[in-house]
């Protein structure tokens, strides 16, 4: 930079006092014209191109005047003071450094430019950064094919791969900031300069990276910056090197992903947990910086302490709960209801629902824990024998028809199942569904509940007398009796005498002849008649003859005959007829 005398100066030196004026005067030279030499010889100074500091004296709305010690003020563009709101920035008195473009002695005009001056000297710091190796500083302004363009007072490209030490996932993040760079190459006459940013960040992680192997240990707590984040963990730069902080280790709670808790640039405290220098392997833990809770857990949570958490998972077996930041309890399905057969867990609670628990087991080294959802309500089995003794008539709606019976509604989660033999006492029932359908009301009876293994026996024929019962008074032995027949088997021949009740004529008893089946003789829906034999209440069994009935009539009719035939005649015939008729039924008995 060329040093030159303002004007204010110049008017100090004439107010020099008298005897100082003559000292300054040179052997031979005019009295009168003391500084016109040297103010002439000054104009030589300058040169085209050249650098120099001038003070505005002027500013109107095409020049702004600067004197530099010429003849006369030389003139810079007005636009060259605007800002980029259009205000203008110059202002009388301040000081500037412009750049002579060119001048004319004869009409004593000096032009200037303020923008060329500053395009210079940011040229000359260019050469000395690079000279020197230095940094200098510059603002990315937009995105360029394969990087960046930076100003740093002139256009500048940055590579992207010099623009960090890692690929940067969102280029347009770093576009309007400021960096330091280093300049890898120039060239003033192509206006081509080359930044890097990652020589810089190489040096200072080297840097870095030394003073933490000097210092790092396992054990040590430290400082650490979030760098990367992945589904398995969080990479931490811990000064020239980074540490992987695995998501098993970042909480003693349940973490679903690392991005749930932490973010890029989140500065955080680790632990040093495993360290392989020659491999550069750090493991990292947050968790250990904390007590492991379940080192407490067995004070805390004793078996049958009753307790509260939130759902954090379903699984087919169960639920687990949250009962403390990293003490998870386990509700199996089975301890879910007590009434309800729960298929999966979902059908009784949700992710992130609260729920209360009694502790059923603790195993602390093995960091289960047992929890039981039923436990913490009144047992509803515990009441219902008290409040339903066996006898009792209740009144429910069928819930649920299967093939061995039907399940009727009693109290909420309490099913009581009436079974297929149970519907009717004469009926032959093959399946429910043929006298009830789901949702019908039906009337029954209590007739046992097995609170161990929550069973509820309900019967609906028992409302009525058991007409088996009864039967004998109905029917006695000898009687005579009329009925469809239902089957035809081999063995016999089964006699439907009223609704449900059936007797059995043995093939034995259908003839006095002997005939090996009654199929092919009889037909089902034929009405016959027989004479009841047998009753057995107890085994449900009536047995009939036909036979009987016709030995019983010819009997009756020989009888008839022979008294027809008078006393006398009676007494030789009727004696060996009657001898004949006893030895046949002996026979047959």
């Amino acid at each position: 930079m060329v040093n030159i005398t303002t004007n204010a100066e110049k008017d100090d030196a004439t107010r020099m006092p008298a005897d100082s004026a003559a000292e300054a005067k040179e052997p031979g030279a005019d009295p009168g014209e003391p500084s016109m030499m040297m103010y002439e010889d000054s104009f030589g100074q300058f040169k085209e191109g050249e650098v120099v500091t001038g003070v505005i004296t002027s500013v109107d709305k095409d020049l702004v005047l600067v004197d530099i010690g010429y003849k006369s003020e030389g003139q810079i563009r007005i636009n060259e003071f605007r800002a980029e709101d259009g205000s203008i920035t110059a202002k009388v008195g301040d000081a500037v450094e412009v750049m002579v473009e060119w001048w004319d002695d004869e009409e004593e005009r000096v032009i200037l430019s303020k923008d060329k001056a500053a395009n210079i000297k940011v040229w000359d710091n260019i050469k000395k950064c690079h000279d020197e190796d230095g940094t200098i500083q510059g603002v990315i302004t937009s995105r360029v094919k394969g990087g960046f363009s930076v100003d740093i007072g002139v256009p500048a490209f940055l590579p992207g791969s010099q623009a960090d030490l890692r690929p940067i996932r969102n280029l347009d993040e770093m576009v309007g900031k400021s960096y330091d760079f280093k300049i890898l190459k120039y060239n003033r006459k192509r206006s081509n300069i080359v930044l890097s940013r990652r020589v810089l960040l190489e040096k200072e992680r080297e840097s870095k990276r030394a003073a933490t192997l000097a210092s790092i240990h396992e054990g040590k707590v430290m400082p650490g910056v979030v760098k990367n984040i992945t589904e398995y963990g969080v990479f931490v730069d811990l000064g020239g090197m980074d540490g992987l902080l695995h998501i098993t280790d970042i909480s003693w709670g349940r973490v679903k992903h690392p991005s749930d808790l932490f973010k890029i640039g989140d500065q955080i405290n680790v632990k040093v947990l495993n360290l392989d220098l020659e491999k550069e392997r750090v493991s990292l833990g947050m968790k250990q910086l904390m007590a492991d809770p379940w080192s407490t857990a067995a004070q805390k949570y004793p078996v049958g302490s009753r307790v509260a958490g939130r759902v954090v998972s379903l699984t087919d077996y169960g639920a687990f709960v949250e009962l403390e930041e990293g003490i998870e309890g386990l509700i199996h399905v089975s301890e879910m209801s007590w009434t309800r057969k729960v298929r999966h867990p979902s059908k009784v609670v949700a992710v992130g629902e609260e729920v209360d628990a009694l502790v059923l087991d603790i195993k602390p080294d093995a960091r289960r824990i047992s929890l039981g959802m039923k436990q913490a309500a009144p047992n509803p089995w515990d009441v219902i024998a008290e409040k339903y003794p066996v006898g009792t008539t209740i009144e429910g709606k069928i819930k649920n028809i299967t093939d061995f019976g039907v399940f009727i509604g009693i109290d909420e989660g309490i099913d009581g199942l009436v079974h297929i033999s149970d519907l009717s006492w004469t009926k032959r029932i093959k399946h429910p569904s043929e006298i009830y359908k789901k949702g019908d009301m039906v009337q029954a009876i209590v007739l046992d509940i097995e609170k161990d293994n929550e069973r509820f026996s309900l019967g609906v024929k028992q409302l009525q007398t058991d007409p088996w019962k009864t039967l004998g008074q109905r029917y006695k032995v000898g009687t005579e009796i009329t009925g469809t027949i239902t089957n035809v088997t081999d063995f016999g021949i089964f006699v439907e005498i009223e609704e449900g009740i059936e007797g059995l004529v043995h093939v034995s008893e259908i003839s006095k002849e002997k005939i090996k089946t009654p199929v092919g003789r009889y037909t089902i829906g034929d009405m016959i008649t027989a004479k009841v034999m047998t009753i057995n209440s107890d085994e449900r069994r009536i047995g009939l003859s036909i036979k009987r009935l016709e030995i019983e009539g010819e009997q009756g009719l020989l009888s008839d005959y022979v008294s027809s035939l008078g006393s006398q005649r009676t007494t030789t015939f009727g004696e060996l007829l009657r001898e004949n008729l006893q030895e046949k039924l002996k026979e047959d008995e």
